[in-house]
């Protein structure tokens, strides 16, 4: 087993949390001390967030976050905030280092039931962790759908009450905070939705637990950025030529339907491949010549002519299903490009026409892994596609990054489940969750652009997984670089600004 801790910025579920806590103080810090550095960084975020003097709220639950919040409470008041404090069940009850939080605090703490939420500047929400179980109801659901519906802020500690940390799923209900601020590393249920968007502003501080407990621990998920594949992407060599940087394939539909391979083709170019050829059945090659510059095309009318091309092995990564049309002609087109082990980006059409039969597709990317000996297929489904596939796991209650994981297990591919908590995953277990992008991704033919964002990195020898992530960090990147009013075709002319941007962030690490 490798002895260095994992390459990115790993996301901890709670039981992975609780073991880096353990960890931690069988090295010689006390659980105490862990906890008064939580409180203190509480009280410091709920600082910025009220004017003195306040009034401050801090809701106690029955564990160590309610121990955080009493923490914070006595450090609000020793820096001159009016606080109050709200205990969920009997404070006396209270153990370990959570009892002597309690003890710290030595002024009344009320009943849950006392708290009427618009009478405060600010709610700190120390009820329950990441590790909640089961579903909020009774008194404390009722406190927090008052919470909720007054205008006062809340910071919630580690995640809003009522939010699964390993999944993000709301567990009856949850507190809808301004910010969260948790501890050492983030957890999944602040990326997941709706998670995601119930923590507001996320804050992550330290407090004393060494980034060597990861070599223990070995995380398998993690955030979405340059630290998990920055070093993986080819960047084009100084002496270097197009025929270095691959050659990828776009694989487009009839007359009527050339717009999506035209997106991806575009944006395989802007993303690095060497060259692109869009494969068109003739009826659509003179529509593909009137709008393609640097692109090519070439006529491939069907399974007998593509099997012809591919003869060539510098072609080295296709995409296949946006506009392609679904049936017979698309699985025909995936199992020759897949029995030659050459990498494929699946989407749309390509993984629609599998809906009827997807273990031969499977079977498909099994003997093509095998042969290459890595990953062949990246599959980039939105959650109806996600269904034709893999409808039991869709109809499941597992959370989406578990779904995901299956997924591509099942498939033998990596699978990015789209969204605006795209989750990228692989098949030995290992995924990412995504946090780049806006809102107005949300609008037709951005998913054929990132298509080519990903069969980009592929053509230029990326392995799959750090391909397809970075394909999406660097889609979400484009959007947020344009702004608002973006369409598909916008994304593409965004690529430059996000390689400079990239290319510094890796300069600095």
């Amino acid at each position: 087993m490798p002895t260095c801790a994992p390459i990115g910025t790993a996301l901890l579920t709670p039981t992975e949390m609780a073991e880096a806590d353990r960890l931690t103080i069988e090295s010689g810090i006390s659980g105490w001390q862990l906890m008064s550095a939580a409180g203190r960084a509480v009280a410091g975020v709920a600082a910025e967030m009220v004017a003195l003097p306040g009034p401050v709220a801090c809701l106690a639950g029955p564990g160590n976050n309610g121990g955080d919040a009493y923490v914070a409470a006595a450090n609000l008041r020793e820096q001159g905030f009016a606080v109050r404090v709200f205990a969920l069940g009997d404070p006396e009850r209270l153990a370990g280092d959570a009892a002597f939080a309690r003890a710290a605090w030595n002024a009344e703490i009320e009943p849950l039931a006392a708290f009427e939420a618009d009478q405060f500047s600010l709610i700190i929400d120390g009820l329950f962790g990441a590790g909640l179980s089961r579903a909020l109801d009774g008194e404390v659901a009722n406190c927090v759908e008052r919470a909720n519906a007054c205008r006062t802020p809340i910071l919630s500690i580690d995640l809003p009450s009522g939010v699964a940390g390993d999944s993000g799923v709301v567990l009856g209900t949850a507190f809808k905070a301004r910010r969260t601020i948790s501890f050492f590393r983030a957890k999944p249920g602040h990326r997941l939705e709706p998670g995601r968007s119930l923590c507001g502003e996320i804050t992550i501080r330290p407090i004393g637990i060494l980034p060597d407990v990861l070599q223990t621990i070995r995380p398998r998920t993690f955030d979405n950025d340059p630290n998990l594949w920055g070093r993986a992407l080819r960047w084009p060599a100084d002496a270097g030529h197009k025929y270095d940087r691959g050659h990828a394939v776009i694989l487009s539909g009839g007359a009527s339907k050339t717009g999506a391979a035209r997106l991806a083709a575009n944006a395989a170019l802007r993303a690095g491949a060497g060259l692109v050829t869009v494969f068109s059945p003739a009826s659509a090659v003179l529509v593909h010549a009137a709008h393609l510059t640097a692109a090519m095309i070439k006529r491939c009318e069907g399974a007998s002519e593509l099997d012809t091309h591919l003869a060539d092995e510098r072609l080295n990564a296709f995409v296949l299903g946006p506009g392609f049309g679904v049936g017979a002609k698309a699985r025909d087109a995936a199992r020759l490009i897949l029995e030659k082990a050459r990498a494929l980006v699946l989407d749309a059409d390509g993984i629609t026409s599998y809906a009827d039969d997807p273990r031969a597709l499977f079977a498909l990317a099994r003997e093509a892994g095998k042969k290459a000996s890595e990953t062949r297929l990246v599959m980039t489904p939105h959650a109806g596609e996600f269904k034709r596939l893999f409808p039991d796991l869709a109809s499941s209650e597992g959370a989406k990054l578990e779904q995901a994981r299956e997924a591509a297990a099942r498939a033998h591919s990596i699978v990015v489940l789209k969204g605006r908590d795209t989750v990228i995953a692989e098949p030995g277990g290992r995924a990412a969750i995504n946090s780049t992008g806006t809102p107005w991704l949300a609008t037709a033919g951005t998913g054929d652009v990132l298509t080519g964002m990903i069969v980009a990195q592929l053509a230029q020898g990326t392995p799959a997984f750090e391909a397809a992530c970075a394909g999406v960090w660097m889609h979400g990147k484009a959007a947020e670089a344009f702004g608002p009013g973006l369409i598909a075709e916008d994304l593409a002319p965004m690529l430059p600004k996000v390689f400079g941007d990239l290319a510094r962030l890796m300069d600095e690490t």
